[in-house]
């Protein structure tokens, strides 16, 4: 597998240029950056979310943070929990279990970025598989991302 179909439809349907950037095989997001040997915090990782109503919604953050739920919650006035693996997994069928790609509108989700990622100059993120980055230019995630809220909600993982 290299990058998902939905993610490289969605791509092009935006004109969005791309990069691929292939690396050793890794099991999560913080792997992945130090595999393909990119800063953490230029890499968007996205965490599934459903609120006390059933509404699911991605949150991006990078990958050296740790989501905040009750600061999330609080702030979007919503009861957020993780959704659970299994369903997460069918909703991106077309993606490798753990290699989301952080963009909801290639998957028509609702999606909150935290504004760390905004600020970073370039972008790197899953490309659906645990050996390929999707690398695009800061102008380009801005412009993907510029319908979706922006908030700070996430706190830097201490190793």
């Amino acid at each position: 597998m290299t990058i998902s179909t939905r993610l490289n439809e969605y791509l092009q349907v935006n004109e969005v240029n791309y990069d691929l950037v292939p690396h050793p095989h890794s099991f999560n997001s913080l792997s992945s950056a130090i595999a393909a040997q990119v800063s953490p915090s230029q890499l968007a990782k996205a965490v599934i979310l459903e609120d006390h109503e059933g509404r699911k919604m991605m949150a991006v953050l990078p990958a050296n943070h740790k989501i905040s739920l009750g600061a999330l919650g609080e702030k979007l006035n919503r009861d957020l929990h993780l959704m659970k693996e299994q369903a997460v997994y069918q909703m991106f069928n077309d993606c490798e279990n753990g290699a989301i790609p952080p963009l909801g509108g290639a998957y028509n989700l609702e999606a909150v970025y935290d504004d760390l990622l905004v600020d970073a100059k370039e972008v790197y993120f899953e490309a659906g598989d645990h050996n390929s980055l999707v690398h695009i230019s800061r102008k380009d995630f801005v412009k993907l991302i510029k319908d979706a809220k922006h908030l700070r909600f996430s706190h830097q993982n201490i190793h």
